[in-house]
């Protein structure tokens, strides 16, 4: 059969016609892991996740005009899972704490197909706050060496993990000093309520949450260690070759999710709760004014000079070989997105400065001169009012409890450590108008001893603030 050829016409036309039609686009997925209920990492995650940001700052010019991104949102409660997505190729980038991400660093290492480099950090505490081991609220327990031959849990691999790790190994105890089961937040915080085990150990924010929903109490800090502690994002080095616009893109709305919690720190606190389910109050205690951990993307030198200390517990342990945090870094991505934002990167990495408490004490009718002896109740329907003293701070909520007003939640500073509080859980060492605020029951007697008080909970400490003035 002979077939006959196309007129010239018909050709024209269809060449005309395949030339009007568009290229189509490539189709990028960027896979990102997220911890949605570790309130550290919420403003690399979460924040972003919920408000778009991502989407606002990816590029979409030159190469990228015929690209068309698709945001992969994964969200795990514990670190070494996201290591685990990230070498299979699942996800681009991730956010855990400091021991998961030196070893998910270590582990790259030797991955034919892609490194991971640290390339922000969520937030960080140079004294080391943010995990911390609790007791159930009626246990007998005080301290870490209460807990010995005791039942205690943890994450393993966690940042949690390392903590506990470290504070046995500051105090020379033998790997057998308690037992040592590995459980998730979830499972530990159920077996703690249910009283199965002694004490359990977490990351943020459950050394706060388990306590602030009434069953446990802190113990021990991460402060203790007088190690700096920090969450932060890695990249996987094959993608951010292929697409560094991608990887500035992201940092951009790490600084922008930063500026929007700041901005209306109660607000945001509240919007964080209705996403993840943690309480705004436990948010607030962490990234609000004065908080235990501080919003800043850069990545300072006392935080990798920290991850090698981590580095050196895991090797003490045999759970790590060789692995050298500072070439593991690469800040370049941070300086280009701070640069094309128009903003300082190598002031804010020198400074170590958080946003802190501030404003007119209403109670006691003075401005709050020194933010960490100050605290603040949070009134329902008055807003977070600061106060400039423990004092006055107490004073005040018996103020507020005797107008029938509705308080939130109460926050004071530890005296000794300079760490936030939950009043409630916290001693008081009272002495006349003098009280000072401890989260350590034996921090407590040691300064009462010293200055001839005495020590009492929250309700009695509030009762002293009443009958001894306002300071």
């Amino acid at each position: 059969m002979v077939r006959q050829a196309l007129p010239l016409s018909i050709l024209l036309s269809a060449a005309a016609l395949a030339l009007a039609q568009p290229a189509l686009a490539e189709t990028v997925t960027i896979g990102i892991g997220t911890q949605d209920t570790t309130t550290n990492t919420v403003t690399a995650g979460t924040v972003i996740r919920q408000l778009h940001l991502l989407e606002k700052y990816l590029p979409t010019s030159g190469k990228y005009a015929d690209i068309k991104f698709e945001l992969e949102w994964q969200n795990f409660t514990s670190g070494p899972p996201v290591t685990n997505a990230m070498m299979a190729d699942k996800l681009q980038f991730g956010m855990m704490g400091d021991y998961p991400l030196i070893v998910n660093g270590f582990t790259f290492e030797n991955n034919p197909d892609s490194k991971s480099r640290l390339i922000a950090v969520a937030a960080y505490s140079l004294s080391g706050s943010g995990n911390g081991i609790v007791v159930h609220k009626d246990s007998p327990y005080y301290e870490l060496s209460d807990l010995k031959g005791k039942l205690v849990s943890v994450p393993f691999g966690s940042a949690a993990h390392g903590m506990v790790l470290k504070a046995m190994q500051d105090r020379g105890l033998p790997p057998d000093f308690f037992q040592l089961v590995s459980q998730t937040p979830e499972v530990g915080s159920t077996n703690l309520q249910e009283k199965k085990i002694d004490a359990h150990a977490d990351f943020v924010p459950f050394a706060e949450l388990l306590p602030f929903r009434g069953f446990a109490r802190k113990i021990f800090d991460g402060v203790e260690t007088n190690l700096p502690t920090f969450h932060g994002v890695v990249v996987r080095t094959d993608f951010a070759e292929k697409y560094p616009e991608v990887v500035v893109a992201y940092i951009k709305a790490i600084i922008a999710a930063n500026q929007w919690f700041r901005a209306d720190p109660k607000a945001a606190s509240e919007k964080i709760q209705e996403w993840t389910g943690i309480n705004k109050e436990v948010v607030y205690i962490f990234l609000g004014p004065g908080g235990n951990m501080t919003l800043d993307p850069t990545i300072k030198p006392p935080l990798i000079d920290a991850a090698a200390q981590d580095v050196k517990v895991l090797q003490n342990l045999g759970r790590m070989k060789e692995f050298d945090p500072k070439k593991w870094v690469d800040d370049s991505y941070l300086r280009k997105a701070y640069a094309e934002m128009k903003l300082d990167y190598d002031a804010e990495l020198a400074s170590t400065r958080n946003y802190e408490v501030s404003g007119e004490d209403r109670f006691c009718k003075k401005q709050i001169a020194d933010p960490r002896k100050a605290g603040e109740v949070w009134v329902d329907d008055e807003g977070i009012l600061p106060f400039s003293s423990a004092a006055c701070t107490l004073g005040a909520y018996a103020d507020f409890k005797a107008k029938g007003k509705k308080i939130d939640v109460t926050y004071v500073f530890d005296t000794a450590r300079g760490i936030k509080l939950f009043a409630d859980q916290a001693f008081f060492a009272v002495n006349g108008g003098d009280i000072a605020p401890f989260l350590l029951k034996k921090d407590a007697e040691t300064y009462a001893a010293k200055s001839g008080g005495k020590v009492l909970g929250f309700e009695d400490a509030v009762k002293a603030a009443q009958s001894g003035g306002k300071t």
